[in-house]
């Protein structure tokens, strides 16, 4: 956590969408230390530098702040994959870019990925909406271009790109959790050469 010279002066006007972000930052800390349940609106404020009515002015509850960090941090995963899959047309570099955002996405400062991939509320309806809509629409953009390039009809299009999404995410986080000594670029690659040696086995519809 950063030290107390680094929290915001108190009183500071600032343009209510910057304001807005730098509450997010706070409780992305806060949320990502201790989880939903164990974090409280009056640190989340302290961490911020601001009164706990500036931070119920943008947002309501506890809930609404949560939702939208998960809101924030989905967003940046599903720009990461787009970019990955439109940086290239040839499919095995796709690979090689999709599962390497993956690993940049866990592999930051920020834990981002610790509100997707290992929230303590996931049976809340909101909450499990938006981690499930994560995967489908991930899993969406993949499965056009199976299904584009192969022919299958689009639940076994889906299907695979739902496979190729859990490999990479999944991977991605044991790779952190295991602390190993294989650089993340390495591992990314042994995870791509997996998943791109998998989708190749199934034949372009131009033969």
């Amino acid at each position: 956590m950063a030290s107390l010279s680094d929290v915001p002066a108190r009183g500071v006007r600032m343009p209510r969408d910057q304001r807005r972000a730098q509450l997010l930052g706070a409780a992305r800390e806060i949320f990502v230390a201790q989880g939903f349940h164990a974090a409280a609106m009056d640190e989340i404020a302290v961490r911020a530098g601001v009164s706990k009515p500036v931070l119920y002015q943008h947002f309501p509850g506890k809930l609404e702040l949560y939702l939208a960090l998960l809101d924030t941090s989905k967003d940046e995963l599903l720009e990461r994959v787009h970019e990955a899959l439109a940086s290239t047309d040839d499919n095995k570099q796709r690979v090689i870019a999709t599962v390497n955002a993956y690993f940049e996405f866990v592999d930051n400062d920020s834990g981002a990925y610790r509100l997707l991939f290992e929230s303590d509320l996931p049976n809340e309806p909101a909450v499990k909406a938006r981690l499930d809509g994560l995967t489908e629409v991930c899993a969406q953009e993949i499965s056009q271009i199976i299904a584009e390039d192969t022919g299958l009809p689009e639940e076994e299009s889906t299907l695979l790109a739902v496979g190729l999404v859990g490999i990479a995410h999944v991977t991605a986080r044991y790779w952190l959790a295991s602390a190993g000594s294989i650089p993340r670029t390495t591992a990314a690659e042994l995870v791509a050469a997996l998943g791109w040696r998998g989708i190749r086995g199934f034949p372009k519809r131009d033969g």
